[in-house]
Parts: C-alpha cells; sequence; structure tokens
C-alpha cells in the first residue's frame, strides 16, 4: 500500500504533468501553423493582410490577456481557471481546423489566444504554490523545457505532417484529442485550490494594461510587414503614456486599499526587477535566433521545414539540459551560473552568424546558445523565489508578459534588420549583422543578471 509521502509525490507528479502538457499545446500551436502558412494561403485564398492576422492574432490576445488570466486564476482558483482555459484552447483548436474562411480561421485563432492566456500562467503559479526548494528548481527546468520543446517540436511537426500532404487542418486537428484526454484527466486529478484570495479584477488597471500592450505589440507584430506605417509609431508611442497611466492608476488604487492588477510589493521583492530584465533581453535572443534561423535555413539553405526544426533540436536539448542540472549544482555555483550562462551565449550567437553555410559548425553553436540561455531557469526562478505566495499570480502575469514583450521585440528588431540585409546580400551575410544584434541583447542580459545575482545575496 503506496505510503503519504508516496501518494503526496504521486499527486505532485500528476498536477505537473498535467499543466506541462497543456503548455506544451499552447507553445506548439504556434510554431506549427508558421509552418502551415503557404497552404492555407493557396486553400483559404487568403491575403497578405490576412495571413499576417492568423499567424500573429494568437501571440496578440495571448501577450495582451496574460496579467489578465493570471488575476482570474487568483481569483476563481487556479485550478479552475487553467481547466476552462484548456477547454477554449481545445473547442477554439477544433473550429480552427473546420474554418471555412479566412475570417472564421481568424477570428477562431484570436479565441485562441484568449484560451491561452486564461491556462499559461495558471502553470507557472501553480509551481510557485506547490512546490519549494530543489523540487521547485527541477520544475521550473521542466517548464522551461517545455517551452523550448514546444518551438522546436512545433516545427518539426508541422513540417512531418504537411510533407505527407495532410493539409493545413490537420496542424490543427491534430492538437484536439490531446487537448480533450488532457481536459478529461485534469478534471478527476487536479487538486481544488481557492485561489489566492483576490479581491477584485482592477477594471482600471485591466483596461489601462491591456491598451498599452495592445498598442505596444500590434505595430511590432505586424509594423514590418506592412512597411512600418506611421500609424505604427503612433501607436508606440501612445502604448507608453498608457503604460504612465498604468501606473497612476495602480498608485491610486493601493491608496484607496484595493488590490491592483500588479501589486507593487511583487516589483519590490529581491530579484524581482532586475529578473524581469533579465527577462526581457534574453527571451528577445532566443525569439530573434528561431525567426532569423527558419528564413535562413529554409531560405538560402533550402532545407525543408521538418529538416530546418531539427537543426533546433541541439539548441532545445542543450537548454533543457542546463535547465534540469542547475538545481542539482552546489548552492555557491549557482549564482554565478547566471552571468557565465550569458557569456557563453552571446560569443556563440555571433559564432553562428560565422557557421552560416549550416552543419556541424552550426549545430555546435546552436548548442552553445541553447547552453548559455538554459539559464534562464535559474532566473526565473531566483525572481519568485523571495515573492510571497499570496502574490504569485502578479508574479506570473509580469513574468510571461515581459518574457513575451521581449520575443516580440526580439523578432521585430532583428528580424527586420535579417530581412532588409538579406534583400540586398543574401541571408548568409545578413546573418552575420543579425547574430551580432542578438549578441548584443545577450551582452544586456547578461549585466542585469549580475544585479540579479548581486541582489539574490
Amino acid at each position: 500500500m503506496p505510503t503519504k509521502p508516496q501518494e503526496r509525490a504521486r499527486a505532485s507528479g500528476l498536477l505537473l504533468t498535467i499543466i506541462l502538457v497543456g503548455q506544451f499545446l499552447a507553445i506548439l500551436n504556434v510554431n506549427i501553423v508558421n509552418v502551415a502558412t503557404p497552404t492555407i494561403e493557396a486553400d483559404l485564398h487568403s491575403s497578405g493582410a490576412g495571413l499576417q492576422m492568423i499567424v500573429a492574432g494568437y501571440t496578440i490576445v495571448y501577450a495582451v490577456l496574460l496579467i489578465t488570466g493570471a488575476r482570474i486564476g487568483d481569483l476563481f482558483g487556479y485550478r479552475n481557471a487553467f481547466l476552462v482555459g484548456l477547454a477554449a484552447f481545445t473547442l477554439t483548436t477544433l473550429a480552427a481546423g473546420l474554418a471555412p474562411s479566412t475570417g472564421w480561421l481568424v477570428a477562431f485563432r484570436l479565441a485562441q489566444g484568449a484560451g491561452a492566456a486564461m491556462m499559461m500562467p495558471q502553470v507557472l503559479t501553480l509551481i510557485q504554490r506547490n512546490y519549494q526548494g530543489a523540487a521547485r528548481g527541477r520544475a521550473i527546468g521542466l517548464w522551461s523545457l517545455t517551452v523550448s520543446g514546444g518551438i522546436v517540436v512545433g516545427q518539426a511537426l508541422g513540417g512531418i505532417l504537411l510533407g505527407f500532404g495532410a493539409g493545413w487542418r490537420v496542424v490543427f486537428l491534430v492538437l484536439v484529442p490531446v487537448g480533450a484526454l488532457l481536459l478529461a484527466t485534469g478534471l478527476k486529478v487536479l487538486p481544488a485550490d481557492q485561489g489566492g484570495g483576490g479581491t477584485g479584477l482592477d477594471p482600471l488597471g485591466l483596461v489601462s494594461l491591456s491598451a498599452a500592450v495592445l498598442l505596444f505589440v500590434v505595430p511590432l507584430v505586424l509594423g514590418r510587414d506592412l512597411g512600418w506605417p506611421v500609424w505604427g509609431w503612433i501607436s508606440m508611442g501612445a502604448s507608453v503614456a498608457m503604460f504612465a497611466a498604468f501606473v497612476r492608476i495602480e498608485r491610486w488604487v493601493t491608496a484607496r486599499g484595493g488590490r491592483p492588477l500588479v501589486d507593487a510589493r511583487v516589483l519590490r521583492a529581491p530579484g524581482m526587477r532586475p529578473g524581469l530584465a533579465v527577462l526581457l533581453f534574453g527571451p528577445a535572443t532566443w525569439g530573434a535566433f528561431l525567426f532569423t534561423s527558419a528564413l535562413h535555413l529554409q531560405g538560402e539553405l533550402h532545407l525543408t521545414p521538418l529538416a530546418s526544426g531539427l537543426m533546433l533540436v541541439p539548441c532545445a536539448l542543450a537548454f533543457g539540459l542546463v535547465g534540469l542540472l542547475w538545481p542539482r549544482l552546489p548552492a555557491r555555483l549557482q549564482r554565478p551560473l547566471v552571468p557565465f550562462g550569458y557569456v557563453v551565449a552571446a560569443p556563440a550567437y555571433f559564432g553562428i552568424g560565422l557557421a552560416a553555410g549550416g552543419g556541424l559548425p552550426y549545430a555546435v553553436m546552436s548548442a552553445l546558445i541553447g547552453a548559455g540561455l538554459g539559464v534562464q531557469v535559474a532566473v526565473t526562478n531566483m525572481a519568485t523565489e523571495r515573492v510571497d505566495g499570496a502574490y504569485a499570480a502578479d508574479a506570473s502575469g509580469a513574468l510571461l508578459t515581459v518574457m513575451q514583450l521581449g520575443q516580440v521585440i526580439g523578432v521585430s528588431t532583428v528580424g527586420t534588420l535579417f530581412i532588409s540585409l538579406s534583400q540586398g546580400s543574401g541571408s548568409t551575410s545578413a546573418s552575420l549583422y543579425a547574430a551580432l544584434a542578438m549578441a548584443c541583447l545577450a551582452v544586456l542580459a547578461g549585466l542585469s543578471s549580475v544585479f540579479l545575482v548581486r541582489r539574490r545575496s
């Protein structure tokens, strides 16, 4: 008969498995669709703007609603919010796979993003509230591995499915039975919780922050393909004003004794602010690397989507390995490991620009990038370990939003540089300049991590 510690360990393992598989589906959904855009265009006769919204609509809604999703979990229970988000994601994925036109597909992609934004913050919040010490470090390592694995598997799986001539609808429909099975299992085994005892949604904070993120993300996501129109720059300028308004609103809510959308005590927790800086610049390099690599490998090197995805496997494996091994290191080595990771990643980014011809040198540089960025697992743990459990949802929403914004910034800035240069001199030459930009972003992440390590000590 199992003992109580064994039963707790089994329940803990089931909890982690279910929430991480849910996260994997949401990440997979982004990258598996990227591969299918040419066949969607041919089948639905989509315009350029329609294709942009099919790809970017999910990301835009997801980024805007992350903090709201975190607060909903705080109010109504993290289990409930996760399962509702998973159900919405699964149903809208089915609808996307059956969409009769571009307009309907865009609408279902927007709804998918809302479901993912409800589901994803609960994953990190549940890890913060249910795991401590080394177990928490391992759980965050698996969380980070799931993110990187979903990206690589998405590209490779999309290439396999389309390679068999299955059509674009299958890239959505293949996720539906997994989501349904996960939902049925989660309803039975996920433990009930009462959330964090939040007192409200803070509607003024919700509206102002959502508007600020929307005004910032939309021009970054769509601006490159639209030639950076004037309205995009105006929108980004307006986002700064809206962020300032959000800060003033949150102070006003706090002064009146209310619960702000992002409690200032979360940002004052030791390590949180430098951790947010690291998780802005680090994911910016990651998003830029994945975007430019796909264009270069499938463009100038003429690799298939499957082969292109497989070229990133060394990066994902090294990323996951470092993330999983970090909690097992002696305590005296864990802090210095973080800046050292970016010391490895920065020259590796430049090296992959020199190894743009592919082959073994490219794979080695890719692995070094993954190993260097693997310390982001430690960053996430250090940034959140001193946050009071009552504010875990606030921390999760803030971290995930900053990470998502970082990836969008990396793709839009370095991606634009890469595309502009490749049109004149080819993607091999452009890769070198893009790699230099990514190396600079990695240096900024490393400098920020020094403050994180010092604050934690």
